[in-house]
């Protein structure tokens, strides 16, 4: 095994490396059970490894000392987008309306759920004060219908269920648990 850490003539960028493949190696983990739960559980259509998931692992477990790494500002942020968008659809009369995927492009109705649900969630979690900068990613997929009422807001609530129980679990692992990415820049 290679020894870095403590070794100060290997130098910080070796530090630096071991932190990088622990932290790539942790987040890759819950992403892949969510994938991995969406193809062998997942049945009805629902995809459980979607956009929000990325930001979300990252957030718990490359920063995970800070606030808005905590499990109840996560749980709620997601919570308040996911409504926030489920609301945006109903107000703008796009509760069934095909996806900005599926189209191509965004209709005015589309654009303005959009930027209410994200407005919305920026609002309730301010008052909530519990800031989740990924949960905006949830409420874009709600609000612009990729993650439409139905199983893929279902498979979206069941992935993200994966990541938010598992991420903060991973974050506490040894080795290096307590270093990460800031404490080597320079």
């Amino acid at each position: 095994m290679v020894r870095c850490v403590g070794d100060t003539s290997m130098g910080p960028l070796c530090a630096r490396a071991l932190v990088a493949a622990r932290l790539a190696v942790l987040t890759g983990v819950p992403l892949a059970a969510a994938g991995l739960g969406g193809h062998y559980l997942g049945g009805g259509g629902e995809v459980w490894l979607t956009t929000t998931l990325g930001p979300t692992a990252y957030q718990i477990i490359v920063h995970p000392s800070t606030v808005a790494a905590r499990a109840r500002k996560a749980v709620l942020g997601h919570g308040v987008a996911i409504a926030s968008g489920l609301i945006a659809l109903a107000v703008f009369g796009l509760w069934s309306a095909s996806s900005v995927s599926q189209t191509g492009r965004e209709t005015l109705a589309q654009i303005g759920a959009q930027v209410l649900a994200v407005g919305v969630t920026v609002a309730v979690l301010t008052i909530l004060n519990a800031h989740h900068a990924p949960a905006g990613a949830s409420a874009l997929l709600v609000a612009s219908g990729i993650a439409r009422p139905g199983p893929p807001l279902f498979g979206l609530v069941l992935g993200l269920g994966v990541v938010l129980v598992a991420s903060p679990l991973l974050s506490r692992l040894p080795p290096l648990r307590d270093l990460t990415s800031h404490e080597y820049e320079s």
